[in-house]
């Protein structure tokens, strides 16, 4: 967050120059004040893009086989332009890499989840899904026991609506 105050500096400073360019090209014919006009416009330039182009540009920086399933967007009145296209603040993505089955439960997946906010560091979860019975039990607390047969005690099992987008990434087979 900080160095993005900082290259909102830099874009301010660069559009005031430019527009003191243009007053001294001018022979001042343009006025005093679109110098600091210049610079608060550059700023929220910056600014609109750094938080429309985040999504992408953080998603671009994921490893092959981190697949985003769900992200949410956001309208709101302190971004006014959010309300014509909203902004993306945060997503989740499941981390195919990780996929691990037991032989003798091959309907069950444990995977890494990602759940990624701006602003915020990226929590990464081991999540149980049963591809059979379309639901989902998140892997922490210390109750979690897995046993030799590969069943799992001390989960809190959460049904999942059909067509769940986690649901769907994490028990596809390769």
């Amino acid at each position: 967050m900080f160095f993005e105050l900082i290259a909102a500096v830099v874009a301010g400073v660069a559009v005031a120059g430019v527009a003191m360019g243009l007053r001294w090209i001018s022979r001042g014919l343009l006025p005093k004040w679109i110098v600091p006009a210049a610079a608060g416009l550059g700023m929220l330039s910056y600014a609109i893009w750094s938080e429309y182009s985040w999504f992408e540009r953080n998603v671009a920086t994921q490893p092959a086989g981190v697949i985003v399933a769900w992200n949410n967007e956001q309208r709101s009145f302190w971004r006014p332009w959010s309300y014509y296209r909203p902004v993306v603040t945060r997503y989740s993505a499941v981390d195919t890499r990780t996929v691990q089955r037991h032989p003798k439960l091959p309907d069950q997946v444990m995977v890494d989840l990602l759940l990624v906010a701006r602003w915020e560091p990226t929590a990464r979860i081991k999540v149980l899904f049963d591809c059979a019975g379309g639901r989902r039990a998140d892997l922490m607390g210390e109750d979690v026991k897995v046993a030799e047969d590969g069943t799992i005690s001390g989960v809190t099992w959460t049904d999942l609506p059909p067509g769940d987008p986690l649901l769907g990434i994490a028990c596809k087979r390769s």
